[in-house]
């Protein structure tokens, strides 16, 4: 059986983002962010170049799947929403609805996820990477959710 799990990057250092993913046996990240950068000093690691740096020391393989990234109309509704709320997109911890339906008929509902899910490695986790730190406040547990759902694969969240 295949097994995925989830990871952001808020909360985490370099040092322990790295250590989850050897912790999981993780063996491929697939980045599915829109954007492969994070602002901030404190999250520079996770920006794209460098984060495929360190993950080829730690052994792990990364692979963006910009197919699954969420559009920049459905980040701007997801934010709108995080602004009407007072939540700042570090503390969300919920999708906004409106995010949710965008997302599953837009993007997840037209996306063949039998080929990502086939590649996956046999003998290690393929983990899902955005920023949030919980998987709930992001479109990654939507993906989890689906595969899931849809090919035999277990699902774990990774948190700080």
């Amino acid at each position: 059986m295949r097994r995925v799990a989830t990871i952001g990057v808020y909360g985490f250092t370099l040092d322990t983002f790295v250590a989850a993913l050897r912790e999981a046996g993780v063996g491929v990240l697939l980045d599915v962010r829109q954007r492969r950068g994070v602002r901030g000093h404190e999250y520079a690691w996770a920006n794209a170049r460098r984060l495929q740096e360190e993950l080829a020391e730690a052994r792990v393989a990364y692979r963006h799947l910009k197919q699954l990234a969420p559009t920049t109309a459905m980040r701007e509704a997801q934010y709108r929403e995080d602004e009407r709320h007072g939540i700042g997109k570090r503390n969300r911890m919920q999708l906004a609805s409106a995010f949710r339906d965008a997302y599953l008929r837009e993007v997840l509902d037209r996306v063949d996820l039998a080929p990502i899910v086939a590649e996956l490695p046999d003998d290690a986790v393929g983990a899902l990477m955005c920023v949030e730190r919980d998987p709930e406040a992001c479109h990654r547990s939507l993906i989890a959710a689906r595969i899931a759902a849809e090919h035999d694969v277990t699902v774990t969240h990774l948190r700080p």
